[in-house]
């Protein structure tokens, strides 16, 4: 049976994992949707420019582009910027690199919690699921969400040690403390054994000098 950091350490870096795919997920689905909307805005100037479609309706039909002036900028530099957050949290996951976080980024960085993560995670699922979007995008977002606030409970349980706990290096730097320290104790023992069994090989040997 594995002792209780074990299923700690086993448990946060699933859920780490569940995080990259999230977002990986969400990155795919944010190309997804900027394709869609460039392709219903094409559609749009093509053949519905002469026609009440700027008055009759909010979002051009088939995306997620308001009606509006520069709509459509305003939408696509949406989707790049979720893409963008996506990757910088993924990348904030996978711990590289490492000093760039540290130094200009730290509440991503190695001596910060998931907390923040957690927080940009559901800011992120809130505005994918604030337009109507199709099934893929639909789940991703609810996906990044619920990863979002397990990660904000996370963060609120280790605090900044929750990094540490799951890091693989560290595990790995413990478990080789933890059998060092085991095979000086199995030495140690069977020095003493060894010992004892000297003792007591002498004490046989030892003349009895009431025989004499």
């Amino acid at each position: 049976m594995l002792p209780a950091k074990a299923y700690i350490f086993i448990s946060l870096n699933a859920v780490r994992i569940l995080s990259i795919i999230a977002l990986l997920l969400v990155f795919s689905s944010s190309i997804l949707v900027m394709v869609d909307d460039i392709e219903a805005v094409n559609a749009f100037i093509d053949g519905g420019s002469n026609s009440n479609s700027t008055i009759n309706y909010d979002y051009i039909q088939n995306s997620t582009v308001p009606n509006q002036p520069a709509g459509v900028f305003w939408a696509v530099l949406n989707r790049l910027l979720i893409i963008a957050q996506t990757v910088v949290l993924i990348l904030s996951e996978l711990g590289w690199p490492a000093a760039f976080f540290d130094n200009f980024f730290p509440v991503l960085g190695s001596n910060f919690g998931v907390g923040a993560l957690g927080v940009m995670e559901c800011l992120i699922g809130a505005s994918v699921l604030s337009h109507f979007v199709k099934v893929f995008p639909l789940v991703s977002g609810f996906f990044l969400f619920a990863i979002g606030c397990l990660n904000i409970l996370i963060g609120l349980i280790f605090r900044e040690h929750v990094k540490s706990t799951r890091s693989i290096l560290s595990f790995r730097d413990r478990a080789e403390d933890v059998l060092s320290s085991l095979d000086k104790t199995k030495d140690t023992f069977n020095k003493y054994r060894m010992g004892g069994d000297a003792e007591m090989g002498l004490s046989v040997k030892e003349p009895d000098p009431a025989a004499h």
